[in-house]
């Protein structure tokens, strides 16, 4: 079996690709950083290949599946990042970079190996999201509305896939705050604690294997994505709103 893993230099990634090899998985782990990219590669036993590239380009992501399509197994979509403040504010190169990477790095390696995967009737795709999918997101507006893309055509794929009695399998990965170097990037410190990467992707595996459509790890994660369904949508945007004034606040 082998996996294809981006972002796998840090955070998830990493992790996903440790456990993976330690399931016996061959990797293909993909990443800016090269040097962090070979630093686990001496970690892992099983064999690994090592892709440095930027998938915000979006001749990468075409240039990556033509290396490997027909040899992947599973497609763990997972390189993304965010950034916050007003959106009158924000820089929109940052956006559109953010756009080219979380929305359609995604979509292309998606369907790329989706096709795949069809053709000889197996094969699984992780697309990780972010339970930011589940409603709007004032002061994080673009990495909200990333993550909703994702979710949403995620969802989508796995209805025309049931409809097609396929043994083909997507899930999202929709977590609450994980410790990561994302809140970095974003320039933001969160609100809550947050679940150890660790954690977040062991569960993930396990709930993955049984080929769960929607994964959210936490049991108060999920409680909040109940409630969430339930309250009206001014209100909703009221509360994120708070949520993200709070994360600048304490990172300021």
């Amino acid at each position: 079996m082998k996996a294809l893993i981006t972002g796998a230099s840090n955070g998830m990634g990493r992790d996903f690709a440790i456990k993976l090899s330690k399931d016996g998985y061959d990797l293909v782990i993909v990443a800016r950083n090269e040097d962090k990219l070979k630093s686990l590669k001496d970690e892992l036993n099983t064999k690994v290949e090592i892709e440095v590239m930027d998938l915000s380009i979006k001749e990468n992501s075409f240039k990556l599946y033509e290396k490997y399509k027909g040899q992947i197994d599973l497609l763990i979509n997972n390189a993304g990042y965010g950034d916050c403040g007003l959106f009158i504010k924000t820089d929109i190169d940052k956006e559109l970079n953010m756009i080219d990477l979380n929305v359609n790095a995604y979509h292309i390696l998606t369907k790329l190996f989706l096709k795949d995967f069809v053709s000889k009737n197996s094969g699984t795709i992780l697309n990780v999201a972010s339970s930011a999918a589940f409603e709007p997101g004032p002061l994080m507006a673009t990495y909200y509305a990333t993550k909703s893309y994702v979710y949403n055509l995620s969802m989508a794929i796995y209805e025309e896939l049931r409809r097609e009695k396929s043994n083909v399998h997507i899930s999202i990965l929709c977590p609450g705050p994980v410790q990561t170097g994302f809140n970095d990037r974003a320039n933001v410190s969160f609100a809550v604690k947050p679940l150890t990467s660790d954690y977040v992707t062991e569960y993930t595996l396990k709930k993955l294997k049984k080929h769960k459509l929607i994964i959210i790890p936490g049991f108060k994660m999920k409680l909040g994505v109940f409630m969430n369904r339930l309250a009206p949508r001014k209100l909703v945007l009221k509360f994120i709103y708070n949520i993200q004034k709070r994360k600048t606040n304490s990172k300021n």
